[in-house]
This record gives structure tokens, C-alpha cells and sequence, in this order.
């Protein structure tokens, strides 16, 4: 028992030591505790806030989208109607073309009309501005000549069998 007094002695002031350390630093632990409590519940109060934030920034994103994509499909449906109304009014001047010039071989008719489509599929998938303007002046002008020639041609102000200014304008493009 004598040999195991100083190691259970040794054993209690360790012990005691603790103690008293623990006795002597309680209120900074407690400090310490309650300092900790108090950023974790900072934290997650900060946490809140943004992911609050965090969602009403989505649903404002996800507003925006909606409206932007309804916008561009109204776009795009009036661009397709527009297109269509492009192609009728195309398919019209073919018809004045060869109801102005009966002996008109066909084939030529459907070439005018051809390029007419041309110039307005170039006009119509040009990216830039000026180019967009451009090609549709090129319509424009065609289309204006076709209806010029073919408007001439049926009160006989011209004796030409064939729309001749049209084809020197299909010549030059």
C-alpha cells in the first residue's frame, strides 16, 4: 500500500489541480460557452438573412426570365407572322408577274421569285443593324422594280415581252 500512497496522492492533486484550475477559469468558460452561443446564433441569424435574401433574389431572377421569355416568344411568333406576310405578298408578285407577262416562261417567273425569297432570307437572318437594312433596301428595290415592270407592262407603256428591268437587276445582284 506504501508503494501506491505517493501515485494515489499524485493522482488527487492532479485531480485537485483541475479543480481548482477549473474553479479558478469557470467564468471564462462560461464566458467562452455563452460567447459561442451567441455567434452561432449570430451566424445563423446571418445565415437566414441571406438565404431570405438569397431567395427573393432568385424569385426576382426567375420573374425577369419569365417576362423576358414571353416577350421573346411574342417577338417571335409576330416575326414568324411577319414572315409569313413577307411570303404571301412574295407569292403575289410572282402571280402579277405572270398574270402581267402571259408569255413568260415559268421558269423565269419562279426565278424573280426565287431571289425576291433570297434577299429576303438574307434581310431576314442578318445579325447586324446596318446589314439588316441593307438587304431589305435590296428587297425593296427588287420587289419595287417587279411591280414597276409588271404595272408598265399591263397599261402598255412598255412593248418589252419580258420584264427587262427586273432581269438587268437580277443580272447586277
Amino acid at each position: 500500500m506504501n508503494i501506491f500512497n505517493p501515485i494515489i496522492k499524485l493522482f488527487y492533486s492532479l485531480k485537485e489541480e483541475k479543480l481548482k484550475w477549473q474553479q479558478d477559469h469557470q467564468g471564462s468558460e462560461a464566458t467562452l460557452k455563452h460567447a459561442r452561443v451567441l455567434a452561432e446564433k449570430a451566424l445563423e441569424a446571418e445565415l437566414k438573412k441571406k438565404s431570405v435574401r438569397l431567395a427573393h433574389d432568385i424569385s426576382l431572377l426567375k420573374t425577369q426570365h419569365n417576362a423576358e421569355l414571353t416577350m421573346f416568344k411574342i417577338k417571335c411568333k409576330q416575326d414568324v407572322k411577319d414572315y409569313q406576310q413577307y411570303l404571301v405578298a412574295l407569292d403575289q408578285l410572282k402571280a402579277s408577274i405572270q398574270a402581267s407577262y402571259i408569255h413568260l416562261p415559268e421558269a423565269v417567273a419562279f426565278t424573280i421569285h426565287h431571289h425576291a425569297k433570297y434577299l429576303l432570307n438574307k434581310m431576314w437572318v442578318a445579325d447586324d443593324f446596318e446589314q439588316k437594312m441593307q438587304h431589305e433596301m435590296q428587297l425593296i428595290r427588287f420587289m419595287t422594280t417587279v411591280h414597276e415592270d409588271a404595272r408598265l407592262h399591263l397599261e402598255g407603256a412598255t412593248t418589252e415581252d419580258l420584264p427587262e428591268r427586273t432581269l438587268k437587276l437580277l443580272q447586277q445582284q
